[in-house]
């Protein structure tokens, strides 16, 4: 009786991470293509055609409402219904219509896609609809390929370009992007410990069948965890506890021979620039002092800089922290962020203290991971 329950409960659905704005995209999304079906089904078909628009309808679903699936990737909706329809009229014009040439005909797709690559679920469904689809679709021959499933296909996908772009959605998702900041192959310093890629393709494989997943948006969800993980493990500890407040600074209108002499003196990579309320404008490190390898002419060595103040050489858009932050939340801008060093700030702006990778790494050293 136990072992019966226990299966029942597999048929409990599992909770839906999608928000208020994902669910109002999706249904948008899924009723603008349901409509492009509908006004390509009465001008190829001359007649609204429901064995066309369910897999149409299917392939909007997918599009709008799980952009991020391998399935609604655009080669899998252009190759995938495009193959299956090829597949799907050469089976109707060869061996009939019947209910068996149908099977044989969602089948050998299925197999086909699988094989391109291009694995699209509705696909199955537009092979059947082009063996038992009725005589306007027969009529159309290999043209129902194209006109109407490739042009229903196409406009859809341009749709879903549209759509889930202009709503900040990343489609064709590519998976998370990770930016080196020192332009190297090596992954990023999150990346590195614990699971491997190699040690996620077998993890996969070891499934031996089809996880609507991608690699990397799981490998994503991995460092998110183990994220979270340590902000639960290391919260804590707060910038505050760690943190500079003897803090070394400079104003905008000091001369740039000041600013040196004082990272020079102090042993300091880089100095706050402050206003006279002690709010922060800015940060100067000993890498703006120099000409950068970008600038218009090549050097082979970075040369001194010419600028007379500080205002000319700092940088304004500045990473800070606040002292009530803990300390997990700044792990990743000194690790994959690059970061050497990051001013901390009250409400009013004002600098109270600095962190820099060395005050992490201690701090990581010294404190004791609370029970989980």
């Amino acid at each position: 009786m136990h072992r019966v329950l226990r299966w029942l409960r597999t048929f409990i659905p599992a909770p839906l991470t999608a928000g208020r704005r994902e669910i109002g995209l999706g249904t948008l999304g899924v009723g603008l293509g349901l409509l492009a079906a509908e006004w390509l089904s009465r001008h190829a078909l001359e007649t609204v055609n429901p064995w066309f628009i369910a897999p149409m309808g299917a392939s909007a679903v997918l599009l709008f409402a799980v952009p991020a699936s391998p399935l609604a990737q655009p080669w899998s909706i252009i190759g995938g219904n495009l193959v299956s329809a090829l597949i799907g009229v050469s089976c109707q014009q060869w061996l009939g219509h019947g209910g068996a040439v149908a099977a044989l005909a969602g089948a050998t797709a299925v197999m086909a896609m699988f094989a391109l690559r291009c694995l699209h679920p509705p696909g199955g469904a537009v092979a059947l609809t082009a063996v038992l689809g009725g005589p306007a679709i027969h009529q159309l021959g290999y043209g129902f390929a194209l006109w109407p499933v490739a042009a229903n296909s196409a406009f859809m996908l341009v749709l879903a370009l549209l759509l889930n772009n202009a709503s900040g959605r990343s489609y064709p998702h590519h998976g998370p992007s990770q930016p080196r900041p020192h332009g190297t192959r090596d992954p990023l310093p999150s990346h590195r410990a614990g699971h491997l890629k190699e040690d996620l393709d077998a993890a996969l494989a070891s499934f031996g069948e089809v996880l609507d997943i991608d690699r990397d948006d799981l490998e994503e969800i991995m460092v998110r965890a183990q994220l979270h993980a340590q902000r639960r493990q290391w919260g804590e500890v707060l910038c505050r506890d760690i943190m500079s407040r003897d803090v070394v600074r400079v104003r905008a209108d000091d001369s740039v021979d000041e600013a040196w002499h004082r990272l020079v003196r102090h042993q300091v990579k880089a100095l706050p620039v402050t206003d006279r309320h002690d709010r922060l404008v800015g940060i100067v490190s000993m890498h703006d002092f120099f000409l950068a390898q970008s600038s218009p002419v090549p050097q082979r060595l970075p040369r001194l800089s010419t600028a007379r103040s500080v205002a000319d050489l700092m940088t304004t858009r500045v990473t800070v922290a606040r002292p009530e932050q803990p300390l997990a939340d700044l792990v990743h801008h000194f690790s994959d962020g690059g970061l050497h060093h990051m001013p901390v700030v009250d409400a009013q702006e004002r600098v109270v203290g600095i962190v820099t990778q060395s005050d992490v790494v201690a701090a990581l050293f010294r404190a004791s991971p609370r029970a989980t």
